[in-house]
């Protein structure tokens, strides 16, 4: 797995305080349409660009989502890293270390979380770990309650990370992880090598977002992008 620091952007009250690479985070904000992500606009310039499509993409991305993770309600002050495991970047909002380090109180209501992560598919040779899963958080009936599963941003058929890197962890609508959100994963896995991503969209400081966005950058060249409730 590599680690590797990405962005400690900080904002108070809607203030960036400790900026690195505030740069990237305004020009992005700017291509925001009334916070709707311009995914289609970014295509046609992959698609103009010398690069792969999908590298284009791969590249550009972060940092929109990054701008737009900004602007959930409520603000936070963020410490943002990008890990890479396996074909995948994971975006995670590491808020447990500004606790650690005294930068912010405890509180038991604001969580490390995803901002986004996004790769190409590539089925996993590997058995997944369900009793680590299991382990995680306990029961998922007794931690969530009834109509949940400990869902998984990235599938682990698709090459998503499981085995200690609960950052991929979540908690998702059976309906929706068992459903709709599975039909794209069934493409992914059908077409080794498409670029995919997830990003979830939240409403609280918790790690549950009340709604998950995943995309697909299909075989045909077009975009396939749902946004799933998930409250």
């Amino acid at each position: 797995m590599k680690l590797r620091f990405c962005a400690a952007i900080c904002r108070e009250n809607g203030t960036n305080v400790n900026t690195a690479h505030a740069s990237d985070s305004v020009k992005f904000n700017k291509r925001l349409m009334n916070g709707r992500l311009p995914y289609g606009r970014l295509l046609t310039e992959g698609q103009a660009s010398p690069k792969r499509v999908a590298a284009y993409l791969r590249e550009e991305l972060p940092a929109l989502w990054l701008a737009a993770y900004q602007t959930m309600k409520p603000l936070r002050i963020t410490n943002v890293l990008t890990f890479t495991h396996g074909t995948f970047d994971y975006i995670y909002d590491v808020y447990s270390t500004l606790e650690v380090t005294g930068r912010v109180e405890r509180d038991d209501l604001t969580e490390a979380r995803l901002v986004a992560a996004i790769g190409v598919a590539h089925p996993s040779p590997r058995r997944r770990d369900d009793a680590r899963l299991r382990g995680f958080l306990g029961p998922t009936a007794s931690a969530f309650g009834p109509g949940w599963d400990k869902g998984h941003f990235i599938a682990h058929a698709i090459g998503g990370a499981v085995d200690g890197l609960e950052a991929n962890v979540f908690q998702q609508l059976r309906s929706v992880n068992r459903g709709g959100y599975r039909v794209m994963e069934r493409y992914c896995l059908d077409n080794p090598g498409v670029l995919c991503f997830s990003r979830p969209i939240y409403d609280n400081p918790s790690s549950r977002p009340c709604q998950v966005e995943f995309g697909v950058l299909k075989t045909s060249g077009g975009w396939w992008i749902q946004i799933f409730d998930n409250r």
